[in-house]
């Protein structure tokens, strides 16, 4: 049988199954049926890679699968659930290194064919130097490895234009003369700078959508890459992720009320803003008057932020709404969709501790209903709750949509401390007066809630 034929026919079915399985991680209910799909097409995909013949050193490729596998369970088990934002932007940054050494490869042993392939060649190694280290200072900003807020410099906005003009300049100079591998090397070079300028001034409450943009660029340059070496399943795996990728950081970004452009070159958060109005005292309250305004709570809902995450504190969050509901109390989880450090942080958390789908209510569905709520736990949240977005002009993040927790009948805030968010912005919420301030780490005080119903429950 021609194994053409038989090569083409598999990355068919793969295409189908990535297809399926990228719909199905739509839903938090199909989303491990959606994992496996796509983990199968890429079994058959690369299967029929290697059956292709096509193979210089299946020896080589055997020494690559067993360090990359070793590797992968390691982080796998090793990462911990408050290191998946950090994470994925590894793993997008070595998507993108890995097209980046195919198109430097078949440019070495077959320089380009025609126009189209030194284009596509050209805009590979851009897109996919750009996301290689941009990917790796983002890793750097949700690991706190690099400053998290935004890094500026005088003249930083003339820099990047300067690079942006000095890459175009070569790119044209390379199409009209593919053969010079100096150039190559230098649009590359300037490329992988470009991506460190591009997302260093980035920072705050913008990670999220950073992330998203960086899940596109690896899916664009894979399918760009697909092109420069005339495969067709790279050119529809790297199609739907690039597609994927850049619906969902429009979606966040009509969350926050912004522009993509405005997110990735408006170097948000570099100036942090106090809260509007009369300055207030934020008023504390102990564990057992909490527990004692609980008790007679009817109604209860959850807001989840990367505190949750940090604290590991879902687990209990999960022990505390199943006690709640027992005592009659209507629970709910309210999640925005730019909570935590990525697309659907909370999800996430929330799915491994077992919480039913049905609870997790998005911010429009959970908005109309907070002024009936007679509980509000926010949970590590703040800029996502912070109501200065509804009327500070001044405020940075005006205009973006938030979780009403001020309107309901009492709000418990649950923080370590008074400081600020990953936004650098002081919250407003802290200071009215249907706001109480429940200080200490966020597991602990969950479970010193869950403590006192047990107690309570045994008299």
């Amino acid at each position: 049988m021609n194994t053409v034929f038989v090569t083409n026919f598999v990355y068919i079915i793969s295409s189908v199954l990535f297809a399926f399985g990228l719909k199905f991680l739509g839903s938090p209910v199909t989303a491990r049926r959606g994992n496996i799909l796509s983990s199968i097409g890429m079994l058959l995909a690369v299967l029929a890679t290697l059956f292709n013949g096509h193979i210089i050193s299946f020896q080589w490729i055997a020494i690559g699968v067993i360090i990359g596998a070793a590797l992968g369970a390691l982080v796998a088990f090793k990462a911990a659930m408050t290191q998946m934002p950090e994470m994925i932007a590894l793993l997008h940054g070595c998507g993108a290194l890995a097209s980046v050494f195919v198109d430097w490869t078949a440019y070495q042993v077959h320089g380009t064919v025609d126009l189209t392939n030194t284009i596509t060649l050209y805009l590979s190694i851009v897109i996919g130097g750009l996301t290689v280290t941009g990917s790796g200072i983002a890793w750097g900003k949700l690991s706190e490895k690099i400053p998290g807020k935004p890094i500026l410099f005088t003249g930083q906005k003339w820099f990047n234009v300067g690079l942006i003009t000095a890459i175009l300049v070569l790119g044209v100079l390379f199409i009209l003369n593919p053969a010079r591998h100096d150039l190559f090397l230098a649009i590359l070079g300037l490329s992988l700078v470009f991506g460190v300028f591009i997302v260093i001034p980035i920072g705050g409450a913008d990670m999220p959508v950073v992330i998203s943009v960086l899940n596109s660029y690896s899916g664009i340059v894979a399918c760009t890459t697909g092109f420069v070496i005339h495969n067709t399943l790279l050119i529809v795996v790297g199609s739907l992720v690039g597609a994927n990728g850049m619906i969902l950081s429009i979606i966040m970004c009509k969350a926050m009320n912004r522009s993509i452009g405005n997110v990735i070159f408006g170097a948000f958060g570099s100036v942090v803003k106090k809260a509007a109005g009369e300055k207030k005292e934020a008023k504390a309250i102990s564990v057992e008057d909490a527990f004692l305004v609980l008790e007679n709570a009817k109604s209860l809902v959850f807001i989840p932020g990367y505190g949750m995450a940090v604290a590991q504190a879902q687990h209990a969050v999960r022990e505390l709404s199943e006690l709640m509901e027992k005592n009659g109390c209507d629970v709910k989880f309210a999640i925005h969709p730019v909570a935590g450090r990525m697309p659907g942080h909370m999800n996430v958390l929330l799915a491994e501790a077992n919480i039913s789908y049905d609870k997790l209510l998005e911010m429009d569905a959970i908005n109309p209903l907070m002024e009936t709520v007679d509980v509000a736990i926010v949970i590590g949240a703040n800029d996502v709750v912070n109501p200065a977005s509804r009327h500070d002009k001044s405020s940075p993040i005006y205009g973006m949509p938030i979780i009403n927790a001020d309107k309901a009948k009492t709000v418990f805030v649950l923080k370590r401390s008074m400081a600020t968010g990953f936004a650098g912005i002081e919250n407003e919420l802290f200071y009215y007066d249907n706001c109480r301030m429940i200080f200490g780490d966020a597991k602990q005080t969950i479970q010193a809630l869950v403590a006192e119903f047990k107690s309570s429950q045994q008299h």
